[in-house]
């Protein structure tokens, strides 16, 4: 039953995963809105529900390491596994915007979950954990940037490249299917993957991790490499950084302010992973080959995912 549950999750999601990425091209073009800014907003938002869901649910039932294991992984996995894939596929150009200002912001998000998780580090309390107060800071960060963002949408050449796709009815159904479809598919996922691991014995940080953070990133994983394939590059990468914005900011953010959370079984290395997934973009940006992420940069992201992997099951 297991494998069915993740063989029919596995198809929700590539076909959510195209609507969505055909809609959201539609609604850029209709509003002169770039690629970049639909996959900050609507595209990241949406294929970060699975995440929302798991790490609220997980924060309501007490388990902070799931909450938090939750995005931690799916942070990591976000830059070293999609945006290496999606590099190796085809290299990924970033806009003088993007250095300036998305990629340092996701550095932002990520350095804040380091200064908020690392109480025992920096000597300000005897338990890692993310309180209420902290919770709400970071939630009020995530409404500011999305404000900031959309005032500052518009662009000299409004996605310009997209050619004409569907009307808005079409693409208001397609998003919202689309969105459906990948957050029902990651969850059956989820379900049949964990399910699966827990008959194992593997522990529920080391699920969170792994497994259930890389079920909840199936949506970005398959949107990404989608809008990849169909030439919508900025999309891919504003999907990535949305989301890993999205994850720290809004999810942890609001879940710890529902209930604080607690690190757990979450390894200081692995919060450190996740400032290293905002640093690396950051300074491949500045790379005598161009102000791009390349296949030689994308192959080394999949390396440090690869080695990161063989970390976490080495020491279980």
């Amino acid at each position: 039953m297991d494998i069915v549950l993740i063989i029919v999750g596995l198809a929700l999601v590539l076909a959510g995963a195209n609507y969505l990425t055909e809609g959201a091209a539609a609604v850029a073009e209709k509003f002169h809105v770039s690629e970049f800014v639909i996959g900050l907003t609507i595209v990241a938002v949406g294929t970060s529900m699975p995440e929302f869901v798991v790490s609220s649910s997980a924060a309501i039932r007490g388990s902070s390491d799931m909450a938090i294991g939750n995005v931690v992984g799916s942070n990591i996995f976000n830059v070293f596994l999609i945006l290496g894939l999606c590099a190796v596929i085809s290299p990924l150009p970033l806009t003088k915007n993007n250095v300036r200002f998305d990629i340092p912001l996701t550095f932002l998000a990520s350095f804040i979950l380091f200064a908020f998780t690392s109480d025992t580090l920096l000597g300000t309390g005897d338990v890692d954990r993310i309180g209420r107060i902290e919770g709400a800071i970071m939630f009020l960060c995530y409404i500011a940037l999305m404000i900031y963002t959309i005032r500052t949408s518009k662009q000299d050449n409004p996605a310009g490249n997209v050619e004409p796709r569907m009307n808005m009815w079409k693409a208001s159904i397609a998003i919202i299917g689309g969105l459906a479809a990948l957050v029902v598919g990651s969850r059956l996922f989820v379900d049949g993957a964990s399910e699966f691991a827990r008959r194992m014995g593997i522990s529920e940080a080391m699920i969170a991790i792994t497994l259930v953070a890389g079920g909840t990133s199936l949506p970005e994983l398959a949107s990404s490499v989608v809008s990849i394939i169909k030439g919508q590059k900025g999309m891919a990468l504003g999907n990535v950084l949305g989301s890993n914005i999205f994850n720290i900011l809004f999810i942890l953010g609001s879940c710890s302010v529902i209930r604080p959370l607690t690190l757990g079984d979450i390894d200081i290395v692995d919060i450190l992973m996740v400032l290293l997934s905002a640093i690396l973009p950051f300074i491949f940006a500045f790379t005598f080959r161009g102000r791009a992420i390349n296949r030689i940069e994308g192959v080394a992201f999949l390396a440090i995912y690869a080695g990161y992997m063989w970390w976490l099951i080495s020491k279980q």
